[in-house]
């Protein structure tokens, strides 16, 4: 599992960039971030306006594997204060460390369900007292479901996702071939259907597993399903 900042991949496309540094300048929060996680492989990438500085020693010291605000946010369909977090050992590890690089643990996670089976996770952060924190929150909720939605709808319309992730691409067959398998179709079943030989389909379909880094066609199956490619037979 990888750490991805995709502000590195490509300077020309920071519209997502963008959009986070306007949530902090318009609606007033300290630090701003955006993240994915991989359905298949559970890389995270993203974009975050934190110091330089933490976001090195954040990677360099694996936090996105403990991270409550990735993994429990993700596992919600509403905006989640990560005031409801349980302060464990996850939970100190990551933000004891946050506090020595002037970062609070008080913030908010939009998630944001997207059509590959990813979540979109945008994060704000603002060091306040509660009574500021309650208004801001009551505030601004509405700009920042709005913000999550544009910044992850931005990133995947961008490209940058599929350069980040090495998303695999099947051709039109594998992807054909695929399609009937789910449907419950036979490679004989198949061969006859597209006019070609049983031992053609096998090549396809081991070419479709091995992009999709499956060990068995079922495997290949669920994961070209998680990712759009095909649909459920």
């Amino acid at each position: 599992m990888k750490l991805i900042d995709l502000a590195t991949i490509d300077h020309d496309e920071r519209s997502a960039y963008d959009i986070i540094n306007s949530v902090c300048n318009e609606l007033g929060f300290d630090y701003a971030s955006y993240a994915t996680t991989h359905p298949v492989n559970g890389d995270v990438q993203g974009y975050a306006n934190y110091p330089d500085e933490w976001k090195i020693h954040y990677a360099t010291q694996g936090y996105h594997h403990l991270d409550p605000t990735l993994y429990q946010s993700a596992l919600s369909i509403a905006p989640v204060d990560w005031g409801r977090f349980n302060h464990d050992d996850k939970f100190n590890a990551v933000f004891r460390d946050a506090h020595d690089f002037g970062i609070t643990d008080r913030g908010l996670t939009v998630p944001v369900r997207g059509p590959y089976g990813e979540t979109g996770l945008l994060s704000v952060t603002k060091d306040c007292t509660d009574e500021e924190w309650k208004k801001l929150k009551k505030h601004v909720m509405g700009d920042l479901q709005m913000a999550a939605v544009h910044a992850h709808d931005t990133v995947m319309q961008s490209g940058l996702l599929a350069k980040a992730l090495y998303l695999p691409t099947l051709s039109s067959r594998e992807k054909e071939i695929l399609q009937w398998v789910a449907e419950g179709k036979s490679q004989q079943d198949i061969g006859d259907i597209l006019c070609i030989s049983h031992r053609t389909v096998e090549v396809h379909m081991r070419s479709g597993r091995e992009k999709l880094g499956a060990l068995t066609t079922a495997q290949a199956i669920g994961r070209a399903i998680g990712l759009g490619l095909i649909y459920p037979g």
